[in-house]
């Protein structure tokens, strides 16, 4: 593919130099030029108001996805119990729905899984897919990714989402790469592009500081993942459904890893996913005494502690406590935020709290700005007077 200019039709007016990403045009007598760098990423040809610059590159051609239909979500389920991602990728699969005029779909792989279709069809799956096999009753990837990519193949979906938590994570890759499609990961925003039909997914990149919307425009299914706690599930509703059985055959010879034990740790809270109330601090709790005034505060709501990006990255929190876009998003009741300013990276992540208080002696911080409540003082004051007032009943 080359890249030439009509040097006759150029007026030197150097939008193409100040365009190109790799610096491959320079200026010659008045005339810009193609140096050999170039990469023929054609963003020159379309600055260009004289028609001066030239391809002979074709265009790619978007392959025809008129017999791809349906939005589906791997809903992952544990010991028999719907993780509530699943059901929030429902209620955002509906919307996209209604836009595209497609059916929902939802996927559940386990072991005596009967009980989960009713959920399913309540929180608006119009067909479960069911593949429910003894070898399938704990996760194991190449099981899972096998029959999936099956479905995928037999009954070729539109759109596939699938919940970002740590099974999520493994499992979307692998099947991405088997049926040859795109995926964006750790999705926080999901939408319809009127004008193309395609899915817009939004994440973090650049550390958070860059909000980027991919779309796939030349594979199928169009694959995410998607934050947990970002999206909100529909109503449940009385509706009936279509079920689906997987027919295709499993061996244990067909699966990599073996599970020789299984040790269940009981878990010491419900998690941030969960919490009514959370306590978050910032850079402004500062010392381990203002982190045990935290995590005190929290123990006597009953809430869950979350801090920032950078306490984390400080060691003062482990990273399943971060809340933002690189983060966890929260929906708690009630979310107090000690010493944080509140930047945008991080509102984003908690701003769909139902009540939010805000503790900081900076009256200008952004954080009061989404706060229903704000109490400009210093948090190593207020956090104890909001202890000792608890504590005595107040």
């Amino acid at each position: 593919m080359t890249v030439w200019i009509e040097t006759e039709l150029c007026n030197g007016c150097e939008r193409c130099v100040k365009a190109c990403p790799y610096g491959a045009i320079e200026m010659q007598e008045g005339r810009a030029k193609i140096l050999d760098r170039c990469t023929s990423c054609g963003t020159c040809i379309s600055v260009c108001k004289q028609g001066a610059i030239h391809t002979d590159a074709v265009p790619r051609q978007i392959p025809d996805f008129s017999d791809r239909k349906g939005i589906w979500v791997v809903a992952e389920q544990r010991g028999g119990e719907l993780m509530r991602v699943s059901l929030e990728l429902l209620g955002k699969a509906g919307e996209l729905a209604e836009q595209l005029d497609e059916d929902v779909c939802a996927v559940v792989l386990g072991w005596k899984t009967s009980g989960l279709i009713e959920e399913l069809m309540r929180y608006g799956a119009a067909k479960v897919y069911r593949a429910d096999h003894r070898l399938l009753e704990h996760y194991r990837s190449d099981a899972y990714t096998k029959v999936v990519c099956e479905l995928i193949e037999n009954y070729r979906p539109n759109i596939v989402l699938i919940g970002a938590t740590m099974l999520g994570r493994d499992l979307a890759p692998r099947i991405s790469r088997r049926v040859r499609a795109g995926l964006t990961a750790d999705c926080t925003d999901l939408r319809i592009d009127e004008e193309e039909n395609i899915l817009l997914q939004t994440r973090p990149a650049f550390g958070g500081n860059v909000m980027a919307t991919i779309a796939n425009r030349f594979s199928r299914p169009q694959m995410a993942t998607v934050r947990p706690g970002v999206m909100k599930p529909g109503a449940p509703k009385k509706v009936s459904g279509d079920v689906i059985r997987w027919k295709g055959a499993l061996r244990e010879q067909d699966i990599r890893t073996k599970i020789l034990e299984q040790v269940r740790e009981k878990r010491k809270s419900t998690g941030l996913d969960e919490a009514k109330v959370i306590v978050a601090g910032g850079r402004g709790v500062g010392s381990e005494k203002g982190w045990a005034r935290i995590f005190e505060l929290a123990e006597a709501l009953g809430g869950e502690v979350a801090g920032t990006r950078i306490v984390v990255e400080n060691g003062w929190l482990a990273a399943e406590r971060q809340v933002g876009q690189t983060g966890q998003s929260v929906r708690p009741e009630l979310y107090i935020a000690c010493g944080l300013s509140g930047a945008i990276q991080h509102r984003a992540g908690m701003a769909d709290s139902r009540y939010i208080v805000a503790i900081n002696k900076d009256a200008r911080a952004p954080i009061f700005q989404v706060a229903d409540w704000g109490i400009v003082a210093d948090l190593h004051d207020v956090v104890p007077a909001l202890i000792n007032g608890l504590n005595a009943g107040v």
